[in-house]
């Protein structure tokens, strides 16, 4: 499966704003876009005058990076909320907030959205007793996800008993048990990732 395999703290740069790809890096002061707040390249520093049309382009962009989809994955993802009811922007940061791998990351159970997805991926979760290992799984309202009874004396997950965890109002999780419930789906306003996903929406449109 195609992925992106360039630096992370680079993606933060050209879009201006930390994406949190880089789990603690990304809290410390060795953060890229902290010590270069501007674009990579040769003409990063130069001012340029955005178009409509870059400027959504850009929100394409960030959202796609915020959540570590590619282009095709992020295009169908927004032709399925697209056919469902309601909002099409809203479905579709909602189908995003309730990826699996997303959720894991929220649980407080992986430091970043590339690590929970890596997690996922080598089977470290049950989803209401299952093992599960695909990251775009979409989770539905009543789903627990749970680290694997084997998985939970290694190192990493016995550093996130020691954590503080703060998660969203739509979940709940149980840190000594290693478990996590999702209570509810999430709104459009518990939503706190910083994209104007009606410039998305313009985008796609034309």
């Amino acid at each position: 499966m195609a992925r992106y395999t360039g630096a992370n703290c680079r993606l933060c740069r050209r879009e201006g704003q930390k994406l949190f790809l880089k789990g603690e890096r990304c809290y410390s002061s060795k953060c890229a876009i902290d010590r270069r707040s501007y674009a990579p390249g040769q003409h990063g520093q130069a001012r340029k005058k955005m178009s409509e049309y870059g400027l959504q382009l850009r929100e394409k962009q960030k959202a796609k990076r915020f959540y570590g989809l590619l282009e095709t994955q992020f295009r169908n993802l927004f032709e399925k909320a697209a056919k469902k009811k309601g909002i099409t922007g809203e479905n579709l940061l909602i189908m995003l907030e309730t990826r699996l791998d997303n959720v894991v990351f929220r649980m407080g159970f992986a430091s970043s959205r590339k690590e929970a997805r890596q997690l996922v991926t080598h089977g470290h979760f049950t989803l209401n007793g299952k093992k599960v290992d695909i990251p775009s799984l979409e989770v539905k309202a009543g789903d627990v996800i749970k680290v694997k009874e084997k998985s939970q004396n290694s190192p990493k997950f016995k550093e996130v008993k020691e954590m503080a965890i703060s998660v969203p109002s739509w979940i709940t999780v149980d840190v000594e048990k290693l478990e996590g419930k999702v209570v509810a789906i999430p709104r459009r306003e518990e939503i706190d990732t910083p994209i104007a996903e009606h410039l998305i929406v313009e985008l796609y449109s034309k």
